[in-house]
């Protein structure tokens, strides 16, 4: 692996290599997240040993460093990041798994730069103007955000998982629940202080504003596939999931377990990597 640092007037991007450029074969294979940067994708990556993989960090995280004066994550600001990174790699064309907030970075990427992606798997892209309870969803978003500037991380956290585990659409029993207790999650209740957390802040909301550009989309030569965890299905991201396909009409691609099926336990919400990164090159070659 080799890592490197785009520096342009906004930001310096840090991006890893794994592999040679360039690629042998098949085009690198991009892998992007929000808010998690590369070092999230190391068990995935290492499943795939035969492609030459590129792994980033977001502007404003991991590694890469703003200079833009800002501190909210944009999918479109992102998008151009990414961009600027194919573009140094000077290779062409990539393949891309994103996932997260980087599925939503990927969506506006392709519309805004069709010609940088053949394929692109975007895994569970949480897309709150795609859903029917669109408003009710801003709601519960909201709720996180009060709950984590009201007492902190803990509770911020809490209220994060019962919102995106919540099955179905946010009625009038998700808002009169009892706000989630840490404890239950095994997490401190304590306040430490910040407020800055750019998944519980309100720093990321326009990724999951984000409004997909069907025409551009449908227009770009790329193939995109949306795809779903299989324990995901009928939790916030798992209704994402399923309606960005819809609106690009195409059925949701399954794959094994959640959210984060990809993680080999880097954040201690492991996944099963193995069968993940199966599924990912059975799409990836057109076989799924």
């Amino acid at each position: 692996m080799t890592t490197h640092m785009l520096e342009t007037a906004q930001v310096d991007i840090a991006y890893d290599v794994h592999g040679l450029l360039p690629a042998e074969g098949r085009p690198p294979l991009f892998m992007i997240a929000q808010p998690m940067d590369a070092s999230g994708f190391g068990a995935l990556a290492s499943y795939f040993p035969d492609r030459t993989v590129v792994t980033y960090d977001p502007r404003g995280l991991g590694r890469s460093i703003r200079k833009d004066g800002r501190v909210d994550h944009s999918p479109t600001v992102q998008a151009d990041d990414v961009h600027a990174v194919i573009a140094a790699l000077g290779v062409g064309p990539v393949e891309m798994f994103a996932s997260s907030g980087g599925a939503v970075t990927a969506l506006a990427l392709v519309a805004a730069y069709p010609n940088d992606v053949t394929t692109l798997v975007a895994h569970e892209p949480p897309l709150i103007p795609v859903l029917p309870d669109a408003a009710a969803a801003e709601r519960a978003r909201a709720g996180v955000r009060e709950a984590y500037e009201a007492k902190g991380s803990g509770a911020g956290m809490a209220a994060f998982i019962a919102m995106t585990s919540w099955q179905g659409e946010f009625t009038d029993d998700y808002f009169a629940q009892p706000a989630a207790d840490p404890a239950l999650f095994g997490m401190p209740a304590e306040d430490d202080g910040s407020r800055d957390d750019p998944l519980l802040s309100d720093r990321s909301w326009a990724v999951s504003s984000y409004r997909p550009d069907v025409a551009a989309l449908a227009a770009a030569p790329t193939r995109v596939v949306i795809a779903v965890g299989e324990e995901s299905q009928g939790t916030f991201t798992g209704r994402t999931s399923v309606a960005a396909a819809a609106l690009l009409g195409q059925q949701v691609t399954v794959f094994p377990s959640h959210h984060g099926g990809f993680l080999g336990g880097e954040f201690g919400y492991a996944g099963q990597p193995e069968a993940f990164a199966r599924t990912l090159r059975e799409v990836l070659d057109g076989n799924n």
